[in-house]
């Protein structure tokens, strides 16, 4: 029984190992090797194995490859006072334009939209939650509770399976839909425009899926 037991364990943790290691990182931590900024604007820094954002309009920074099925991770600290941000996935760049599905970051704690869906340039707040739709929002809240810390380190994973889209914030599930807007795309991190603002990314990786 014990040997059985030690062998299911053993089994367990090659297939943690396994999976763990199918993610790659986006980020090195010293270089944008594999990033680009398709604006003309926009402050992008290094420090400390961290990508920081800071300029005085709205602008995003994408990977150069395009990604359909995946399981995305990253974290994201947002500043202090007016603050908003997100990650897109599956999205589109033209210059100093970036748009499509969006992993909202809300620096409103009254709101409390952090890990919505939010389509950029779009169709905005279509489904999770429908903006102005008082239960969808209410609903919306209840799921995504306290998940998102406003003034700490705060890790997103994204899933794209298909048309079935899950958003997670810190481990809970703030999202899950199925929409066939778009099947690949960038994955990209955002400055929401707030003058001298700066916002910070980290462990930023992915795992394709088959």
């Amino acid at each position: 029984m014990k040997s059985r037991l030690l062998l299911a364990t053993l089994a367990l943790a090659v297939s943690i190992t396994a999976f763990a290691a199918d993610f790659v990182p986006l980020f090195d931590g010293k270089t944008l090797t594999g990033w680009k900024n398709p604006y003309d604007w926009g402050q992008i820094d290094i420090v400390n194995g961290e990508i920081h954002l800071t300029g005085e309009k709205k602008f995003f920074v994408v990977t150069e490859k395009s990604y359909g099925d995946f399981i995305f991770e990253g974290d994201i600290l947002l500043p202090e006072g007016q603050a908003n941000s997100g990650f897109m996935f599956r999205a589109h760049v033209e210059k100093n334009k970036v748009y499509g599905y969006q992993a909202e970051v809300d620096g409103d704690a009254k709101r409390k939209w952090s890990g919505g869906l939010y389509d950029e340039g779009r169709r905005m707040w279509f489904i999770s939650p429908i903006k102005g739709n008082k239960e969808s929002e209410d609903a919306f809240r209840a799921r995504a509770g306290d998940a998102f810390k406003r003034n700490d380190w705060n890790t997103y994973r994204i899933e794209c399976r298909g048309k079935h889209l899950k958003i997670f914030v810190n481990g809970v599930l703030t999202t899950d839909v199925e929409d066939d807007k778009d099947a690949t795309g960038v994955i990209a991190i955002q400055h929401h425009g707030e003058k001298g603002q700066t916002y910070k990314f980290r462990n930023l990786k992915i795992q394709e899926l088959k």
